[in-house]
């Protein structure tokens, strides 16, 4: 008995070690960016005294809400090794179906069809993405079809099917609630700010501490050895993409509030947006990997960029350079930092 133990000893003593420094590191890429938005802000403060004023640091952040509850959808779903690119076109869908559903015909370029009353709006904007979400699910879960293939047919199916409805219009006349969601303040800050403080928080959390939560980085990590430890790995990535649609509709619903009206390309161009600040927020696209603080602090760095450049007078014409290139140096610095090998 005591000699098979001496051969056990060695290898289960060097484990602990290398999982030490690997959750080391995955730690320090989550707070990678934090040294860079203090030198955004120095930055910031240098080009415009205006900058770290409150009325623009708000405005930053009321800007930054739709964009972060993508980005915490998107999160969640690379991190079960999934990728939905639809999301881009679920925020202009649902509050258009929502919207059509519950405005009566005014005799305008946008006809609704009044089918129920206004309060509805926001549940019927909810449902539509979760419809979103369970169809992607079915076609990849069930029938097994190739998930980046799929949604990459759902962005573009989703994006005609809103231009349809709207008749290429935008629309107006939004809903009161959309309206109070998206312009509403509590305690002198945007709601939309506090709802995606409190989201991204209960998402960490869930991550960090519940049993279901950690099972995403199992799926994402070995979904064939998580599906032989017992976790029911279809479920759950069901679930989550149906809750990645779900965050998007409601994306979508703070936009159109704080906007006042609903675009006909509404979301248009935002997935890579979305996959930038993921990237450079330590999130991996292999999947397992990365947090929701990580993921929040690459949008806040993608939003001050872009708040710097204009106070500092850069045509917004370079902004979808910056992401690209963002992108790319985020791969490359994620490449060498996990110290994956080359295959």
């Amino acid at each position: 008995m005591s000699p098979t133990l001496e051969l056990r000893e060695p290898p289960t003593a060097t484990v602990p070690e290398s999982a030490g420094r690997r959750f080391e590191l995955a730690r320090f890429r989550d707070l990678s960016l934090v040294p860079v938005l203090l030198v955004l802000g120095v930055i910031g403060f240098i080009v415009s005294p205006a900058f770290l004023t409150s009325d623009n640091l708000l405005g930053v952040g009321q800007q930054a809400t739709e964009l972060s509850l993508l980005v915490l959808a998107q999160a969640l779903i690379l991190i079960i090794g999934r990728m939905d690119l639809s999301l881009e076109s679920t925020i202009g869908l649902a509050p258009v179906v929502a919207v059509w559903l519950v405005l009566p015909d005014y005799g305008a370029r946008f006809t609704g069809l009044g089918l129920f009353p206004e309060w509805t709006s926001v549940p019927l904007c909810l449902l539509v993405g979760a419809i979103i979400g369970a169809i992607n699910g079915f076609l990849i879960l069930k029938l097994r079809l190739n998930g980046f293939i799929v949604t990459l047919g759902g962005l573009t199916l989703l994006r005609g099917l809103q231009i349809a409805i709207s008749e290429g219009q935008s629309i107006v006349n939004v809903p009161a609630s959309f309206s109070y969601l998206g312009r509403a303040s509590w305690f002198g800050v945007p709601a939309a700010v506090w709802i995606c403080a409190v989201l991204f928080l209960l998402g960490g959390s869930a991550l960090a501490w519940l049993r279901h939560g950690r099972a995403l980085y199992a799926i994402g990590g070995n979904a064939e050895a998580a599906r032989a430890a017992g976790i029911r790995v279809d479920r759950i990535v069901w679930t989550v993409l149906i809750l990645g649609s779900l965050l998007a509709a409601f994306a979508g619903i703070l936009y159109t509030g704080h906007y006042g009206s609903i675009s006909a390309d509404q979301g248009s161009g935002w997935i890579f947006q979305v996959f930038a600040a993921t990237v450079i927020g330590g999130v991996s696209l292999n999947g397992g990997r990365g947090t929701l603080f990580g993921a929040l602090t690459g949008v806040l760095t993608l939003q001050l960029v872009v708040n710097v450049m204009t106070l500092a007078g850069v045509p917004p014409l370079w902004n979808q350079f910056l992401n690209g290139a963002i992108i790319i140096v985020a791969l490359i610095i994620s490449r060498f930092a996990s110290g994956e090998k080359q295959e």
